[in-house]
């Protein structure tokens, strides 16, 4: 399913013809299974700012997929699509804080960009991502859902120079 919403993630590229022609190149050899390829495709993509290839290569560190797996890397790059609004990225950062993979687990920041990604998902994946929110939820005191809930309505995305 996560692999289903990293295609729909990309289909926003914010860049150039160059930047999405490589984008494309990087999806094709993710979806090849060539992930080395794949990485450098999405590495100078990721440093320069896209969501899409931040978010690919995000799940890639997370998996050890054409990379070492690394959940500190993946929680950096998840971050930093999470940040642009990218919801697939939001989706990843929250589970990792809610497992504490990479991060220090945090129920609260969990919950809030779970809150975020639920809020933005694409209609298909919204039932999914609604049902592990609140089952992250179900974990909370009702100051902790409130907190985290804040926490989501005082975001705002931030486009990466």
């Amino acid at each position: 399913m996560r692999l289903a919403l990293l295609v729909a993630v990309a289909v926003w590229s914010g860049g150039s013809s160059a930047q999405a022609q490589s984008l494309r190149q990087g999806m094709s050899a993710f979806h090849r299974q060539d992930y080395v390829a794949a990485s450098r495709a999405f590495i100078p993509l990721a440093e320069r700012g896209s969501a899409p290839a931040q978010t690919y290569l995000g799940f890639m560190f997370e998996t050890g997929r054409g990379v070492p797996q690394n959940y500190t890397e993946a929680a950096m790059w998840y971050r930093r699509a999470a940040e642009q609004g990218d919801s697939l990225a939001q989706y990843s950062l929250g589970l990792l804080y809610d497992r504490g993979q990479g991060v220090p687990q945090d129920i609260v920041e969990a919950g809030k960009w779970l809150n975020l990604s639920a809020a933005a998902a694409p209609r298909k994946a919204r039932d999914g991502r609604v049902r592990i929110r609140d089952a992250v939820t179900s974990k909370m005191t009702r100051g902790e859902i409130a907190e985290s809930r804040l926490r989501a309505l005082e975001w705002a995305p931030s486009r990466e120079h």
